[in-house]
Protein backbone atom coordinates (compact mmCIF):
# COMPACT_ATOMS: atom_id res chain seq x y z
CA UNK A 1 0.00 0.00 0.00
CA UNK A 2 1.65 3.34 -0.87
CA UNK A 3 2.48 5.62 2.09
CA UNK A 4 -0.28 8.24 2.83
CA UNK A 5 1.61 11.53 4.11
CA UNK A 6 0.60 12.11 7.51
CA UNK A 7 -1.13 15.39 8.59
CA UNK A 8 -3.74 16.10 11.64
CA UNK A 9 -6.19 16.83 8.59
CA UNK A 10 -5.62 14.02 6.83
CA UNK A 11 -6.49 11.91 10.18
CA UNK A 12 -9.61 9.48 9.25
CA UNK A 13 -12.83 10.28 11.28
CA UNK A 14 -13.30 7.97 13.96
CA UNK A 15 -16.24 5.46 14.91
CA UNK A 16 -16.67 4.16 18.51
CA UNK A 17 -17.43 -0.09 18.75
CA UNK A 18 -20.34 1.08 20.70
CA UNK A 19 -21.86 2.94 17.50
CA UNK A 20 -20.44 0.72 14.67
CA UNK A 21 -22.70 -2.41 17.26
CA UNK A 22 -26.06 0.29 16.89
CA UNK A 23 -25.53 0.37 13.53
CA UNK A 24 -25.01 -3.11 13.00
CA UNK A 25 -28.57 -3.79 14.76
CA UNK A 26 -30.34 -1.87 12.64
CA UNK A 27 -28.83 -3.22 9.87
CA UNK A 28 -28.50 -0.98 6.99
CA UNK A 29 -28.32 -2.63 3.41
CA UNK A 30 -26.09 -0.37 2.05
CA UNK A 31 -23.22 -0.15 5.02
CA UNK A 32 -19.77 -1.51 3.90
CA UNK A 33 -17.61 -3.06 6.43
CA UNK A 34 -13.78 -3.32 5.07
CA UNK A 35 -11.52 -5.54 7.53
CA UNK A 36 -8.04 -5.23 6.33
CA UNK A 37 -6.31 -7.62 8.87
CA UNK A 38 -4.44 -10.69 6.81
CA UNK A 39 -7.14 -13.77 6.39
CA UNK A 40 -5.88 -16.03 9.47
CA UNK A 41 -6.71 -13.05 11.80
CA UNK A 42 -10.66 -12.67 10.06
CA UNK A 43 -10.81 -16.24 10.78
CA UNK A 44 -9.32 -16.01 14.04
CA UNK A 45 -12.10 -13.41 15.15
CA UNK A 46 -14.72 -11.10 12.75
CA UNK A 47 -17.76 -9.50 12.31
CA UNK A 48 -20.51 -11.19 10.60
CA UNK A 49 -20.39 -9.53 6.85
CA UNK A 50 -17.28 -7.53 6.78
CA UNK A 51 -15.47 -7.76 3.68
CA UNK A 52 -11.39 -8.88 3.44
CA UNK A 53 -9.50 -6.77 2.21
CA UNK A 54 -5.72 -7.72 3.59
CA UNK A 55 -3.05 -4.45 3.24
CA UNK A 56 -0.42 -7.63 2.51
CA UNK A 57 -2.24 -8.06 -0.67
CA UNK A 58 -3.18 -4.81 -2.07
CA UNK A 59 -1.80 -5.03 -5.12
CA UNK A 60 -3.88 -7.82 -5.70
CA UNK A 61 -7.39 -5.69 -4.77
CA UNK A 62 -6.63 -1.88 -4.99
CA UNK A 63 -7.98 -1.87 -8.90
CA UNK A 64 -10.58 -3.26 -8.20
CA UNK A 65 -11.88 -0.89 -5.26
CA UNK A 66 -14.37 0.64 -7.19
CA UNK A 67 -16.21 -2.88 -8.87
CA UNK A 68 -16.75 -3.73 -4.76
CA UNK A 69 -17.62 -0.83 -2.74
CA UNK A 70 -19.37 2.65 -3.73
CA UNK A 71 -17.41 5.95 -3.29
CA UNK A 72 -20.19 8.08 -1.63
CA UNK A 73 -21.62 5.10 0.33
CA UNK A 74 -20.58 4.58 4.44
CA UNK A 75 -17.79 2.82 4.82
CA UNK A 76 -16.47 1.81 7.76
CA UNK A 77 -12.78 0.30 7.91
CA UNK A 78 -11.52 -1.75 10.57
CA UNK A 79 -8.18 -4.25 12.28
CA UNK A 80 -6.72 -5.51 14.98
CA UNK A 81 -6.18 -2.38 16.95
CA UNK A 82 -7.06 0.42 14.44
CA UNK A 83 -3.75 1.53 12.78
CA UNK A 84 -4.20 -0.61 9.44
CA UNK A 85 -6.99 0.45 9.39
CA UNK A 86 -6.03 4.17 9.47
CA UNK A 87 -3.86 3.66 6.78
CA UNK A 88 -6.38 2.28 4.62
CA UNK A 89 -8.94 4.81 5.29
CA UNK A 90 -6.63 7.57 4.41
CA UNK A 91 -6.26 5.88 0.68
CA UNK A 92 -9.42 5.62 0.32
CA UNK A 93 -10.07 9.13 1.21
CA UNK A 94 -7.64 9.44 -1.43
CA UNK A 95 -9.63 6.90 -4.28
CA UNK A 96 -12.59 9.59 -3.39
CA UNK A 97 -14.39 7.82 -0.77
CA UNK A 98 -16.30 10.62 0.88
CA UNK A 99 -18.05 8.27 3.93
CA UNK A 100 -15.08 6.81 5.20
CA UNK A 101 -14.62 5.63 9.20
CA UNK A 102 -12.18 4.27 11.24
CA UNK A 103 -13.46 1.73 13.89
CA UNK A 104 -11.72 2.73 17.06
CA UNK A 105 -9.77 -0.16 18.71
CA UNK A 106 -10.30 -2.21 16.20
CA UNK A 107 -11.64 -5.61 16.22
CA UNK A 108 -10.03 -6.22 19.65
CA UNK A 109 -12.02 -3.21 21.66
CA UNK A 110 -15.06 -4.40 20.11
CA UNK A 111 -14.35 -7.92 21.85
CA UNK A 112 -13.65 -6.31 24.98
CA UNK A 113 -16.64 -3.32 25.08
CA UNK A 114 -19.40 -4.78 22.75
CA UNK A 115 -19.62 -8.53 22.03
CA UNK A 116 -16.67 -11.24 24.44
CA UNK A 117 -18.06 -14.01 22.40
CA UNK A 118 -15.41 -12.65 19.85
CA UNK A 119 -11.93 -14.16 20.08
CA UNK A 120 -9.38 -11.85 21.45
CA UNK A 121 -6.07 -12.58 20.45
Amino acid sequence: MPTVPFSPESAPQEITVQALAQILQAAPPDLQLIDVREPWEVETAAIEGVANLPLSQFADWETQIYQQFAPETETIVMCHHGIRSAQMCQWLRGQGFTQVKNLAGGIDAYSKAVDPTVPRY
